[in-house]
């Protein structure tokens, strides 16, 4: 089954040096057209070269949401790339969609779909011990990438990885 995602979790993985942990996870992710352009890959922006090097390597692969006026709809309490990913996701009727903001979790697990984020990916990386330190990875997400994080959360994703500050 297909893995679909929003424009977040590979913008700030990039950003970090770890976009290479989505394909260890999911294998091939697929994006809409919308996603693609909020990625602004031909820019020369932090995380855009591994991107268009995931493209390149075509783990990472642009597929056409069919369902526009599905699109539509979602657009009317979200923005277009996630709205176009939440409708890609049912379309190809994906395991798992890779969202971080908390409208579109909220309305594509309405929509029965399975989510994840940036912060799920670092967990399980960490506890397949693809990472030595969670810790040291949500500080960069928050000083490189502008990533916020909760100090609840921050602390709950310590203790379910067995770190501690």
């Amino acid at each position: 089954m297909p893995v679909v995602s929003n424009t977040s979790p590979i913008l700030n993985l990039a950003v970090i040096g770890k976009l290479s942990l989505l394909h260890d996870q999911f294998g091939e992710v697929l994006i809409p057209n919308a996603v693609l352009e909020e990625l602004r890959i031909q820019e020369d922006l932090p995380g855009c070269q591994a991107i268009r090097g995931a493209l390149k390597d075509e783990w990472l692969r642009i597929k056409e949401v069919s369902d526009q006026s599905l699109v539509r709809v979602l657009e009317r309490e979200l923005d277009n790339g996630e709205a176009a990913a939440i409708a890609l996701a049912v379309q190809v009727n994906a395991k798992w969609i890779l969202l971080d903001e908390k409208e579109g979790r909220k309305i594509a697990k309405s929509l029965g779909l399975k989510v994840t984020g940036v912060l799920g990916i670092l967990l399980r990386a960490k506890l397949e011990g693809r990472l030595p330190s969670i810790q040291k990875v949500m500080d960069q997400l928050r000083d490189c990438a502008g990533f916020r994080i909760k100090p609840e959360l921050y602390d709950n994703l310590l203790k379910k990885s067995d770190e501690n500050r």
